[in-house]
């Protein structure tokens, strides 16, 4: 495949991907280093309940000061891989890892709370990272089957990483494995360091001076805009998440939770799969309005198998929507400073972590799983207008070069 030929559909179109240099091994490294990720909240959560003996609103706060910190740092070290390269990032991500994983189970609850807040700032953004390799690596017209894959093996890492850890925690103790975690960020640190992927598309070596473009020509509205959609994404998918969880244990049915998440996450994979092999693609915002459209029935479910059923045309668009999030936002970041524009993506989608769990429990708790559900999806559907209208281009105004 060559960046001038027209992208392949179906089957071909993800092959033609994986056959670029890097991009199976980065994929494969994503995925690997996505599982200790997306395990933090659980063990953290488990950790202070089980092992310190502080309630659910304490445990809380510690799960979500990693995220916290990840949301200020991925822009922060976005904008050191775009000036200095990835390696000076992961040497810095992974001691930091290293000696937060080692020493954390010795804290007390406030030194843990505080060091898990720093260990975020300075947890290597892998989620925004992959994505900023996809872009480097993969020319603007055939990223779509990329995203899509991308998004798929998010969806992988949710849904191994919190079950891996959980297990792991009552296996083992929490302490050895919030170890095993930060044995699993450190690996993935030392992977990415032996592969070194390119990071920017235009062949810059790492270290060298780049003009950086004014930040006015690249922090626009169309790129506002699609950061506000990935933002009301989240929210919309996690929002809903919860509710489900709340309605299943509500009603006496908790050991469905898994049941159901692993429908609605297969339908991810398969939506993502349709959204990488077709040949042309929705825009975000419509994706989104009609995430939100879909998700609005869940709330009519009245057992297991009833919300089973409704959650499979949302999940349908789950992974669809993200990966036209990353398309999108890959789109309008011009190369210099793509590091940058990822982890603000990264801290868009911490956003919406941070404002859809106590959304949902505020409306969980206030009226019923539904009407978190009813608000969840309708929050999608305001929020793609309002991204569709900031996306709208001026035909006066040429569009910002994004480069690669």
């Amino acid at each position: 495949m060559t960046d001038t030929e027209v992208p392949r559909a179906g089957v071909a179109a993800f092959a033609d991907v994986l056959r670029r240099p890097g991009v199976g091994s980065v994929t494969a490294i994503g995925v690997a280093a996505r599982i200790p990720a997306t395990a933090v909240g659980v063990t953290l959560t488990l950790h202070a309940v089980l092992t310190l003996g502080y309630g659910f609103a304490a445990a809380g706060l510690v799960a979500a000061a990693v995220p916290t910190g990840m949301a200020i740092g991925a822009p922060l070290l976005g904008s050191v891989i775009d000036r200095y390269g990835l390696r000076p990032v992961l040497l810095l991500t992974t001691t930091a890892g290293l000696v937060f994983w080692t020493l954390a189970p010795e804290l007390g609850y406030p030194g843990l709370l505080a060091a898990a807040f720093v260990a975020g700032v300075l947890t290597l953004p892998v989620f925004s990272l992959i994505r900023q390799v996809l872009a480097a690596v993969v020319p603007a017209g055939h990223r779509r089957p990329a995203f899509a894959l991308d998004s798929m093996s998010v969806e992988i890492s949710y849904m191994t990483g919190p079950a891996l850890g959980s297990l792991l925690t009552v296996w083992l103790g929490s302490g050895t494995a919030m170890r095993i975690i930060g044995a699993g960020f450190v690996l993935a640190g030392v992977a990415l360091w032996w592969l070194n992927p390119p990071v920017r598309a235009d062949g810059a070596a790492p270290g060298r001076t780049v003009a950086r473009p004014p930040l006015r020509s690249w922090l626009n509205r169309p790129l506002v805009g699609a950061l506000l959609a990935v933002t009301a994404a989240v929210i919309a998918i996690m929002g809903t998440e919860m509710a489900v969880i709340a309605s299943l244990t509500g009603s006496g049915q908790t050991w469905a939770i898994a049941v159901v998440n692993a429908a609605w996450c297969g339908a991810s994979l398969v939506g993502g799969f349709l959204y990488g092999a077709a040949r042309r693609a929705a825009p975000l915002p419509l994706l989104l309005a009609i995430l939100g459209v879909v998700t609005l029935p869940v709330a009519l479910a009245g057992s297991w198998w009833t919300l089973l059923l409704l959650v499979i045309p949302a999940g349908l668009l789950v992974a669809p929507t993200l990966a036209a999030g990353s398309d999108t936002v890959s789109e309008l970041a011009p190369d210099a400073v793509r590091g940058l524009v990822t982890g603000l993506q990264g801290s868009a989608t911490t956003i919406g972590l941070a404002i859809a769990a106590p959304l949902s429990g505020f409306l969980v708790d206030a009226a019923s799983p539904a009407v978190a559900i009813v608000a969840s999806g309708s929050v999608a559907i305001v929020l793609a207008g309002c991204a569709a209208l900031l996306m709208r281009r001026n035909d006066r105004e040429p569009p910002a070069q994004a480069g690669g």
